[in-house]
């Protein structure tokens, strides 16, 4: 443990995305993941390389990371947001915390 962990004071749930089908997109069972949720207004890069306005960034475990896809639904209480892109932030060797960053719209 990095000691990061100590500002995960916030809990989300987490589906995510599979695809999509005859009906819509697919998502796998939710998840709950602890990490700190930051309201912050930014311009990211979508996958696609087009900027998009992130409303929100979630940070968590790099393991937890692997769970937010482009496009997976994100809900803390009664909002919901999607998955725009993220970053993992790692620095082996160093004495950094590591950590995924989830920009969400």
């Amino acid at each position: 443990m990095s000691g990061i962990e100590d500002f995960y004071v916030h809990t989300v749930s987490v589906e995510t995305h599979t695809g999509a089908g005859a009906f819509g997109d697919t998502y796998d069972t939710p998840a709950t993941v602890d990490g700190f949720l930051e309201g912050k207004i930014q311009l990211v890069r979508g996958t696609d390389g087009q900027e998009v306005v992130s409303n929100s960034t979630f940070y968590c475990s790099v393991a937890d990371g692997a769970r937010f896809t482009p496009d997976s639904k994100v809900t803390t209480g009664d909002r919901t947001a999607y998955v725009i892109s993220q970053n993992t932030n790692d620095a082996p060797g160093l004495a950094l915390p590591d950590h995924a960053a989830i920009y969400l719209k």
